[in-house]
Formats: C-alpha cells, structure tokens, sequence
C-alpha cells in the first residue's frame, strides 16, 4: 500500500537506518512467507500442482480468500473462505469473487502446462448478490488431454507483480505497447493519451483520499498491515511491509498500526504522501468492464485481470490495481459513478481499473503453502 521511498524519505529513514545498524535491519527478511513462488514447481501431483501456482493470483488485499476440497477424485473445489471477506472496501464481496477468478485461471494455466484441460462449473449450487457464503464457488475436472495448447502467458507467471512503487514520468507507454497488453483479455481498454491519464490521476487520487479519510475503510486496511519479517512470517497474507528500510523504522517504534491510525502523526502523513505518489505517477491505465454484474461476470473479471497482469510482466510494463473508485459504500458513491461514466458510458460494470508504466523491481507478495489452504 505505501511506497517504500517516499515513507523513507518524509520519516528522515536515513539518519533512523543509521541509528539503529543497517547491517542488522537487512538480515531481517521473511523466510516462509516467500517459499510458495519457489515451491510451485516442486509438486508431483497434477492437482496440487495446478494450485500450488494458482496461490499466487493476485487478490484484493492479499487476503488470499480461497480454500479447496480434493476428496474427489481429479476434482478439485474451490470455495471462498469467508473470514477474509473486506466488509467496509468491499461489501458485496464483488472485489474477492474477482480474486477467485484469478486463482481458477491461473490453476487452468498450470493444469495445461501438464497436459490436462479442466472443466470449470462457476457456482454449481447458485449464490448471492448480497455476498459469498459457505457454497462451492467453483468445480474443476481436471482431464488429460494430450492436444491441448498451452498458454505462453504462463512463462510470465514467477516474474509477475503488482508493483506499489511511484513509475518514471519520464518513460511514456507507447500506445503500441498498450495495444499489444490489451489483447490478453476480451472487455479490456486502456489509454496512455496524457489528457486521459491526467483525468484519471486526479479521480484515483481523489479515490484514495476518500478511503483513507473514511475511518473505517482506513482501519480495514491498517488492521491488515503486517509489519517486520517476524509478522509477516506468521501471517503471510494482508498488506506486507518488509525489508531494511521497514525493520529499522520498526525498531524504533516509528512505524507502529496505532501510529499509521493517528491522522495527526507523522507516520500517517509519510503514509498518505506516498500512496498519493504512486496513483500520481500513472502513466497510463487499463480496466476491464463486463456487460453485467452477476457473479460469473466477476469470475471472469479476475481471469481477465491475471491475463492483463501477465501480459503487462511480459511487456515489461509495471502495474497496480487502484480498487478504491470501483468499490460500492457510499462515501464512494460520487465516484463511482464517474468512473463508470468516463470508462463505461454505455452501460456495464468496471470491474477492474489499474495504472500502468515502468517501475522498479520488486518483490513477490508473501503467500500461504498450499497446505495451509487445502480442506
């Protein structure tokens, strides 16, 4: 969520790096939470192997919300597990369907990387507008066949991210580039036209502002930090922040959850900067738009997302969600309905709204094993 520059440099991260011992913050890294991105490939059995890639989809808040039975055979069912719903940021759970998605998507991928196609049926026993609940939100029958193709998107899935670093605006993406990316997903759109960009800089940014400045969508967020390698091991999901710059602002109790909730500290203004520097730094911006809003439209929202997201790793091109002008509370409601009348005036649903250019390496986001997800 926050940038790891921009928080340094408002906190004077340079003279606290060098109070508390570079050297020692630097030692201080996670050592589980990173393990599923070099164990995907490890697994033997067709499966567990297809979801020990899928645990790696992008997802609202890294809140990794799925679970699956693999009591029967070559099927697996996938449910939401609905501890780690966003009630505030996301009421209807529209955000985390798209998330499931995703994770189907990406299991597909890794099931025909071995030779098998999979036969997904999306909300066998039906499902609610209002919200997700103990229902299967998907089968999968996993089937061999010796003829199906492969996806080369999925040579990009290890190098995949979604970068929350400030872009260089000295970089422009050439609208050929952003034409190629957009091939990857049916209902995506985009546009690098500096009049566009501009526009949609000042409502993300304003998005953001209203999020934050909503108590409540802000402490939803903030509950979710996991500061420090040693939090971020225990529970390797929600909003990560890690690495010697974090460590050694942590030790000097600078950067604590209570300090990130006072608007009048310092912490929450290096904060708020910094979020602002990476919505501000957009060089252009893509999204996907369905016709409805049913829950299968959102499932297919999140494969489409994965698709652009590798599309975009593969065209060198670094991206981000920016959620906050697509969620349904009401102090959202104005826009909302902007957004949707500037990217669909004529009529459907943004499902998903992200900024795009080039940024610097980073990464991958911590992840539960697939152990620890399966029922």
């Amino acid at each position: 969520m926050t940038t790891r520059r921009t928080f340094l440099a408002v906190l004077g991260g340079g003279a606290i790096l060098s109070a508390t011992g570079f050297g020692f913050a630097a030692t201080r890294v996670p050592q589980s939470a990173h393990r599923p991105w070099a164990a995907a490939a490890e697994e033997t059995d067709v499966r567990r192997r297809a979801l020990s890639f899928a645990l790696l989809a992008p997802n609202p808040h890294n809140r990794q919300p799925w679970m699956v039975d693999l009591s029967q055979p070559d099927m697996v069912t996938l449910f939401a597990d609905t501890t780690r719903m966003l009630p505030h940021t996301d009421p209807f759970n529209r955000q985390i369907t798209i998330g499931l998605g995703g994770f189907l998507e990406l299991m597909q991928m890794a099931a025909v990387e071995q030779g098998y196609r999979v036969q997904i049926t999306p909300f066998p026993q039906g499902s609610a507008a209002t919200a997700l609940d103990a229902r299967p939100i998907a089968t999968a029958q996993f089937i061999a066949d010796p003829n199906v193709r492969r996806d080369p998107l999925f040579g990009h899935v290890l190098a995949r991210r979604s970068n929350k670093e400030p872009y260089d605006t000295d970089q422009s993406v050439a609208p050929d580039l952003l034409a190629q990316v957009l091939l990857a997903s049916p209902g995506a759109g985009g546009s690098v036209h500096p009049d566009h960009v501009s526009g949609l800089r000042a409502l993300t940014h304003e998005a953001l502002r209203i999020e934050i400045e909503t108590p409540r969508t802000y402490r939803e967020s903030v509950d979710l930090f996991r500061i420090g390698h040693r939090e971020v091991d225990a529970n390797p999901d929600g909003i990560d922040f890690t690495g010697p710059l974090f460590e050694g602002i942590h030790m000097t109790g600078l950067f604590t959850r209570e300090a990130a909730l006072d608007v009048t500290s310092q912490t929450y203004k290096a904060g708020l900067d910094a979020v602002f520097a990476n919505v501000d730094t957009a060089m252009g911006h893509i999204w996907l738009v369905t016709k409805s809003n049913e829950r299968p439209d959102q499932l297919a929202a999140g494969a489409g997302w994965l698709r652009l997201n590798l599309a975009c790793t593969a065209a060198g091109l670094a991206t981000q969600p920016l959620s906050q002008a697509l969620q349904e509370y009401p102090e959202m409601a104005a826009i909302h309905t902007d957004i949707h009348g500037r990217i669909a005036p004529d009529g459907g649903t943004v499902q998903m709204l992200a900024r795009i250019g080039f940024g610097p390496e980073v990464g991958p986001s911590p992840r539960w094993p697939l152990d620890a997800k399966v029922m």
